[in-house]
């Protein structure tokens, strides 16, 4: 597979050194049997300037540093929402307590708000520092737009998001199938529904976004 690669982008090099317009190398290769997308990329991994020779694109590579910054975020993403959802969890069912779990003690949900609103006073603000960070040194440049790790992240993301999305939706109609809908269950689908929903939104969004050269 490298071996072929290699010779598409010797090609492509070749072709645009020799003066030939980026549509009629696209056509030669496409009649030639090669797929759209391959072809595509590798025209863009030469920069389209006017210049007597092909100006490679610099390749995206991996550092320590941008991969720790990606996976703090992501970290950190999921320690919010995971946490956020816990805590309207626990004011769902302090506003309309569930009969079975009378035994609970209110000190064991104080606890648990503490915990969760304490996680999200640490995680949300290093998310947000992070999400900052990322936009104004990574992203400005092509080979950091091009991250492997961001993108391998993002779908794995939007994987875990649309997973909860669906199991929400199966969880709702099960309960309504069986006749055990209450509005305490129907607070608490919405509130996974609304989080993991805006989620992969908010991420579908931002590589549509890029796709799109915006």
């Amino acid at each position: 597979m490298e071996k072929t690669n290699n010779e598409l982008y010797d090609f492509v090099e070749k072709a645009l050194s020799s003066g030939i317009s980026r549509s009629g190398i696209k056509d030669a290769l496409i009649r030639a049997g090669w797929q759209s997308e391959r072809v595509d990329k590798a025209l863009g991994d030469f920069a389209d300037i006017d210049f007597p020779v092909p100006v490679p694109k610099p390749r995206p590579s991996l550092s320590a540093r941008e991969a720790f910054f990606y996976l703090l975020l992501f970290a950190t993403l999921y320690t919010s929402a995971f946490q956020l959802g816990s805590l309207l969890f626990i004011f769902i069912d302090k506003a309309i307590p569930d009969p079975a779990l009378a035994g609970i003690s209110g000190s064991w949900m104080d606890y648990q708000i503490r915990s969760s609103v304490s996680a999200l006073i640490v995680a949300f603000p290093v998310f947000l520092y992070i999400s900052k960070k990322i936009d104004s040194e990574l992203l400005n440049t092509p080979s950091g737009r091009a991250s492997a790790v961001r993108r391998w992240l993002t779908y794995i993301t939007l994987f875990i998001a649309s997973g909860i999305l669906i199991g929400d939706l199966i969880a709702l109609l099960i309960s309504l199938l069986g006749g055990e809908l209450t509005f305490r269950f129907i607070l608490k689908i919405v509130t996974v529904g609304a989080i993991s929903g805006s989620v992969f939104l908010y991420y579908l969004k931002g590589l549509r976004r890029e796709e799109e050269g915006v």
